[in-house]
């Protein structure tokens, strides 16, 4: 039986990490993600690996540049503001082709904000944040579990694409205490596979080089798309959701994190008053389940969207929709969490009392 354990969304993130194969850690304090650096320093020395508490997230972000131009699996943890910083590096390391893990413990913001959970940096998330032609796949956690398991995922796909990946989880995933099964068995990093652009020194080997750009005529357009076509095949391979009730649904909730947790909770005391409600919750919000939206987007003429925000992921449903459907939404920004009677009340409005 899988060993169990009652942990912080934070620290079960820390666990997952380790146990994803990942023995090189940097990055700089910032609440409400301040439990991952300190336990991480606890863990990382247990597991032989580096740890380092940088002087600032720029300086965080480049060492992992330079972790995973060397081949290892690489990870840094902030909170928004931090992950502002971490842009140029961000976009750099998706510009050299680098797979490394980043991981945003989501507050309120803009600017400096407040410490409260939000969802405030969809768009900054999933339309690259940074400068120039990129994105990073974007996986979306609603629990210590998938925080545990999440890392391992992020890790594969970014190896796989050779492309950064992100973790998008909200101030109170990272803070609240559940049961966390460990699913899988640690990961030996000696015994993964040997990156083929990694610089581990030549030895007799050809040299390879790592950068973001090339500045011969041409050859950065070529880039370009070269990294478009990969972007379309994550597009095509690795659109990840869930579905709850959706297939006698007048009504479907697109939420994720938190607000899909809320959702669901609504979705139930919707389906006790006979009101007619699904759930879609995105796994991935890039590359964002647009196909499976626009499938029942042909049946399903309104959808509502639940968000910690002011409505960031609604461009995404309704182009996904492609304007078949009516969007409705729900948000509560700047630290607000949704609560299930809010959203019930809000279903009523739009369904006017069942159907």
């Amino acid at each position: 039986m899988a060993e169990k354990r009652l942990m912080y969304g934070n620290h079960a993130l820390v666990e997952g990490i380790i146990y994803a194969g990942c023995r090189f850690f940097a990055g700089y304090p910032i609440t409400p993600q301040n439990e991952v650096p300190e336990y991480m320093s606890i863990r990382m020395n247990e597991v032989g690996g580096v740890f380092l508490q940088t002087e600032s997230e720029i300086a965080a972000i480049n060492m992992l540049f330079g972790a995973g131009a060397a081949g290892v699996r690489a990870t840094t943890s902030s909170s928004s503001p931090g992950i502002s910083l971490m842009q140029e590096g961000i976009s750099y390391i998706a510009g050299a082709d680098i797979p490394v893990l980043v991981i945003n413990i989501v507050r309120g913001g803009p600017g400096l904000g407040n410490i409260a959970p939000a969802q405030s940096d969809y768009y900054q998330a999933t339309k690259g944040g940074g400068h120039g032609d990129y994105f990073t796949i974007t996986l979306a956690p609603n629990s210590a579990q998938e925080l545990f398991e999440f890392p391992k995922l992020a890790f594969e796909l970014a190896e796989k694409y050779r492309n950064p990946a992100l973790i998008l989880a909200d101030g109170l995933l990272g803070q609240m205490m559940e049961p966390v099964e460990f699913t899988f068995e640690p990961i030996d990093p000696g015994k993964l596979p040997e990156k083929d652009y990694a610089l581990t020194g030549c030895r007799g080997r050809p040299r390879r080089v790592v950068r973001s750009y090339d500045l011969r005529p041409g050859k950065l357009e070529e880039l370009n798309w070269k990294r478009y076509k990969k972007y379309q095949e994550i597009i095509k391979n690795e659109q990840r959701y869930e579905t709850f009730n959706d297939k006698d649904a007048g009504l479907i909730i697109i939420a994720y994190g938190t607000c899909a947790r809320v959702a669901s909770a609504a979705m139930k005391m919707a389906r006790d008053k006979n009101l007619k409600v699904g759930l879609l919750r995105p796994i991935t919000l890039w590359p964002f389940p647009k196909d499976k939206v626009a499938q029942l987007s042909e049946r399903i003429k309104d959808f509502l969207v639940v968000e910690m925000n002011c409505g960031q992921m609604i461009d995404d449903v309704r182009m996904a929709t492609q304007f078949r459907s009516r969007i409705h939404f729900l948000g509560r920004p700047g630290g607000g969490v949704p609560t299930p009677p809010e959203v019930l009340k809000k279903i009523e409005e739009i369904m006017g009392g069942g159907r």
